[in-house]
């Protein structure tokens, strides 16, 4: 996975293990300063989770002000990228973690034409997987925009 932000790298001496059920239901971006960019591979959201590559941490409050106010810089981030990449009519940004506890933050693209709204899309009928080739080509637009962000 490339970096979106090579200059921000973290020393590869720092354990990190992405929890097994995000890394079965996401397809890798990149990665910012503090967190790993993924798409959910469901083709009916348009769905990043960003990871805050700590180990241990449950909740936005374990996190160091310092990582808490980088984590906020990057969810914006997020949500500029997902305005410009598919022009949603609104961004949901949320952190449940009520079956995967690992610190994850959702920044989902709303429709009002999409078959959730206005309601929330967890639960919401069954994943639709990206078929490979716009899989591929949604991640490399995503990452040029994060890049460019």
């Amino acid at each position: 996975m490339a970096d979106i932000a090579p200059q921000a790298r973290l020393h590869s001496t720092m354990t990190f293990q992405l929890d097994s059920r995000l890394e079965a239901d996401t397809i890798p971006v990149g990665d910012l300063a503090l967190s790993s960019v993924l798409l959910l591979n469901d083709a009916r959201f348009p769905w990043f989770v960003l990871v805050p590559r700590v180990e241990g941490v449950s909740e936005i409050t374990d996190l160091s002000e310092e990582q808490s106010a980088q984590l906020m810089q990057e969810i914006r981030i997020a949500t500029k990228v997902m305005l410009e990449l598919s022009k949603p009519d609104k961004v949901n940004v949320g952190a449940l973690g009520n079956i995967v506890t690992q610190l994850h933050v959702h920044v989902i693209g709303r429709f009002r034409s999409d078959p959730a709204w206005p309601g929330p899309v967890w639960g919401f009928g069954a994943r639709t997987p990206y078929p490979d080739h716009a899989a591929s080509s949604l991640i490399e637009r995503a990452a040029a925009l994060f890049a460019s962000a």
